[in-house]
């Protein structure tokens, strides 16, 4: 591929490439995150509620409106808004903590990434502003009268956004060079009526002086300032000196006109926290909030009058916008050294990256695509890009506290109630890829994993190096456990980098082989710590608590269980069998060319078929994971006294050890001498293994499948998986069988445990409270069944045809059955008769201004499709783009 920004990639394979050094890496919430939280409790959400966010100064990083920063976020640059009704200025995004909100943690906005290359050399975010005063109190008041069984209470629920009365502001970024970057900001007022609107872009450094660890404070000043025209400047130790110019945008009705520059100090206020004796000698004058006094509240001595300080508004006040109008202002950060003259004309700079940007996605979506399956992916992409954020998170200095800070509380230090105490290793300075902006402003390493699939189409060394920086001796555990999430470290998620891996490997050309041994020698540190924690009888039936299937199962996985009882999963063995196979397939790559590697293929073969056999046979409870009247894999309880109790929930997690399969290549034979004999010897010493785990090709070629399961247990399982009334649903793979409608349950040591199918938002708080989390359909492990499904078709099962849908007497090969399930997934996004995409979520009003714009959502209704959960979770659904864009999967190499 050669288009200008493959070769800006090409120019950029480290991740503090010149490129990749200013972006949208500003976080769209930094309150009510842990990072911010130095309370005893450890409630996050209450130490730093929104209400504080304009008025106190963040620790680790910042949050915004389309925000754009370093690499190293001191210096930000964020939207702000005001439509002269709101109580506050409009700076970041506003949702319910988990307490307050009837199915957890809700964001309360709308707002869309439309574009983004992966140099973020263009980019450009959509937001949509009420022009009535935002509704903070009724939102807030309403959910908190709701319970479970009863839909959120949304934005769009109070009226405000009635007969289009918003404003539309789009941001776009474009980068003349890595250090000049050209802002334009426009807002279209949609309504029926003329609405006031003032805009207030920000620039600000992050506070790193208050700490009492480095008080060398950087400083913005005002420069010249002309007939519609305004500069700041910015002196940094690292940056340097940079400049920020503005001036209205032309042909709009902000033409000529400057903005005013309100200078105070990104420092807490603490006299409108606390009072006045809270202010501490030495504190500015003009603390954080003086923004908002300035322009809100009227206060005009609120800002400092020297026109200095840490951060700056840029004040626009527009007046009235017509009914259909637009207003434009522009920005460009430079640095202060360079000569303006010698700088590209703006226009020129958006036209030509905007280009540049349609024939790098032409280059990267196949030919042939539809225009809306290419918007699809497009938009997808976008999020993706969008949601790579700056993550500061030192747990050391965390737990421990500042030196200008009080004491921290004594329960941040003990190793049982003390939150990642056992993670003090970390220290993170990175850019990472986010599950999504607002409600997972965080990194999650098995979540990040099917991020890093999608982003492997149009940025391999980025998604590469995401699954590398998990592994890395500042983030994985010295015992060789991943980190899951900064609320808990420790908790246990599905071993599924080594199939991430592989599958980034493919999709760049199956090339990099550096990449592939270095994760390989990380995943040999892993490996180990899943066989001598997670197998506590050595049976090779494993355990790992909820293992990311929330809300799926009778209890909480997660959760401690009575006396000497214990839970053996078949998602857990499921999971390390597939790891075992992408292990062995890895090692088998990299013995081609080193045969050093031959001797850990068949290390990783052994305990695989341990596994597969633990998995058929049984578990040290003796009672077989896998039930032979209902045809399905189950969880099995064991009590104290070897008691065993068969969980009998038809669940995604008995649909997992369908995962379980590889094709040994035909070169294995002759390159891979140690693997090859050991082959030869397994079967002549094990022959029952020989038609259940390996089998031949039917045509004859010399050709093995590797397989958890035998051929009977396959078809077996594919009866449910594509039943419409199981596990099939219109857009997708269930997690729970709908067959559950009514009900079921069991009785364990005389409790009753029971669930049920709900094809929406979960009616139980099990396992947090953020909705159904893995709900209904959730794209990560549609995408692990879709790829063993063609492996399937590709090895053992060639030529075996299916029925599909279950009982409608049509049938097809397996991998024919992968793309039309595929298809059900990429047509949530498709617009349906109406125009309205079946993914829209509920609360979004129809009509085209709405339904122009495909949604991402956390997971997706059972019955219907509709997106619930976090709504802009362009993270791991972002791998509806890796649908399109491998419409047939990855090539099995």
């Amino acid at each position: 591929m050669s288009t200008a920004e493959h070769d800006r990639l090409a120019d950029s394979e480290d991740s503090r490439a010149a490129w990749r050094h200013w972006g949208p890496y500003v976080s769209a919430r930094q309150w009510g995150t842990v990072r911010e939280d130095y309370s005893a409790d450890g409630d996050a959400w209450a130490h730093l509620p929104f209400d504080h966010a304009h008025l106190r100064a963040y620790r680790w990083g910042e949050d915004g409106l389309a925000g754009l920063c370093d690499v190293d976020g001191f210096l930000n640059l964020g939207l702000a808004l005001w439509n002269g009704r709101d109580d506050r200025l409009k700076e970041r995004l506003f949702g319910l903590t988990n307490p307050q909100g009837n199915h957890g943690e809700d964001v309360k906005e709308y707002w869309w990434a439309l574009e983004g290359t992966p140099t973020h050399s263009y980019a450009s975010w959509l937001y949509r502003y009420p022009q009535a005063a935002f509704p903070y109190e009724e939102l807030v008041a309403v959910n908190g009268q709701r319970g479970v069984e009863d839909e959120e209470y949304e934005l769009a629920d109070t009226g405000v956004l009635d007969g289009d009365r918003f404003f539309d502001v789009q941001v776009t970024h474009a980068k003349a060079s890595p250090s000049d970057i050209c802002v334009e900001i426009t807002a279209t007022n949609h309504g029926p009526d003329a609405a006031p609107l003032h805009l207030v872009p920000q620039l600000w450094f992050r506070n790193t002086w208050s700490w009492g660890l480095d008080d060398r404070r950087p400083r913005l000043w005002a420069g010249e300032q002309g007939q519609g025209y305004a500069e700041v400047l910015a002196q940094h130790r690292v940056l340097g000196r940079m400049r920020l110019t503005a001036e209205g945008g032309r042909g709009s009705s902000a033409e000529g006109i400057a903005p005013t520059l309100l200078f105070c100090d990104n420092e807490t206020d603490a006299a409108a926290l606390y009072g006045d004796d809270a202010v501490r000698d030495g504190a500015s004058a003009y603390p954080k909030g003086a923004v908002d006094r300035a322009v809100v509240h009227g206060q005009a001595d609120a800002t400092n009058p020297e026109r200095t300080g840490t951060k700056v508004g840029l004040w626009w006040d527009l007046g009235e916008i017509a009914p259909g109008a637009s207003v434009t202002v522009r920005l460009r950060l430079t640095d202060a050294d360079g000569d303006p003259a010698a700088a590209a004309g703006f226009d020129e700079v958006l036209a030509a990256r905007a280009q540049e940007c349609e024939e790098f996605y032409a280059a990267v979506i196949p030919a042939g695509t539809t225009e809306e399956d290419a918007l699809i992916a497009r938009r997808a992409f976008a999020g993706l890009q969008w949601g790579k954020q700056l993550y500061l998170y030192d747990i050391p200095r965390w737990i421990e506290g500042d030196p200008a800070g009080p004491p921290p509380p004594p329960q941040r230090h003990t190793r049982t109630s003390g939150r990642n105490t056992r993670w003090r290793h970390v220290n993170l300075a990175e850019v990472i890829s986010m599950p999504d902006e607002w409600e997972y402003p965080w990194f999650a390493t098995w979540d990040l994993a099917f991020h890093c699939v999608a982003i492997a189409h149009v940025d391999p060394f980025f998604a590469k190096w995401q699954l590398l920086l998990m592994c890395r001796e500042w983030v994985m555990n010295p015992n060789g456990q991943l980190a899951a999430y900064e609320w808990n470290f420790s908790d246990v998620n599905p071993p599924v980098h080594p199939w991430a891996a592989w599958q980034v490997y493919s999709i760049d050309g199956g090339r990099d082989r550096d990449f592939l041994q270095r994760i390989v020698l990380k995943m040999l540190l892993n490996f180990p710590w899943w066989v001598n924690r997670k197998d506590s009888e050595g049976s090779n039936v494993f355990e790992g608590g909820f293992l990311g299937m929330d809300n799926v199962g009778l209890f909480d996985r997660s959760e401690a269980l009575p006396g000497g009882q214990r839970l053996e999963q078949a998602d857990a063995t499921a999971w390390m069998g597939m790891f075992c196979l992408k292990m062995l397939r890895m090692s088998a790559e990299l013995a081609r060319e080193d045969h050093a590697w031959d001797e850990v293929s068949t290390k990783f073969l052994v305990h695989f078929l341990s596994i597969a056999e633990a998995l058929d046979d049984f578990g040290t409870s003796h009672t077989s994971l896998w039930d032979d009247e209902d045809e399905f894999f189950h969880d099995v309880l064991v009590g104290e006294d070897g008691t065993a109790y068969r969980m009998p929930v038809r669940s995604m997690v008995g649909l997992l050890p369908l995962t379980g399969i590889s094709i040994v290549p035909n070169w294995v034979a002759s390159e891979l001498p140690d693997l090859t004999d050991f082959f030869q010897g397994w079967t002549e010493r094990r022959p029952e293994l020989a038609d259940a785990l390996i089998h031949t090709n039917h045509r004859g070629y010399a050709l093995r499948t590797l397989s958890l399961i035998s051929r009977d247990q396959w078809r077996a399982l594919l009866t449910p998986l594509l039943d419409e009334g199981e596990f099939l649903s219109p857009h997708g793979i269930r997690s729970l069988s709908a067959a559950h409608r009514d009900g079921v349950g069991v009785e364990v040591e005389g409790a009753h445990l029971s669930l049920r199918y709900v094809p929406g938002e979960s009616d139980s708080g099990m396992f947090g409270g953020n909705s159904n989390w893995r709900g209904p359909v959730w794209l990560p492990v549609n995408a692990l069944l879709l790829d063993a499904l063609r492996i399937y078709g590709r090895g053992a099962g060639a030529g075996v045809e299916v029925e599909y849908p279950t009982g409608s007497g049509r049938t097809m090969g397996m991998e024919q059955v992968a793309h039309e399930v595929e298809e059900r997934i990429v047509s949530l996004f498709r617009p349906g008769p109406d125009g309205r995409r079946p993914s829209t979520p509920r609360h979004h009003p129809s009509g085209p201004l709405w339904d122009a714009h495909p949604t991402f959502s956390e997971y997706f209704h059972g019955d219907d499709g509709r997106g619930l959960g976090a709504s802009h979770q362009t993270g791991w659904t972002a791998l509806v783009a890796h649908f399109v864009c491998a419409p047939d999967g990855i090539p099995n190499r």
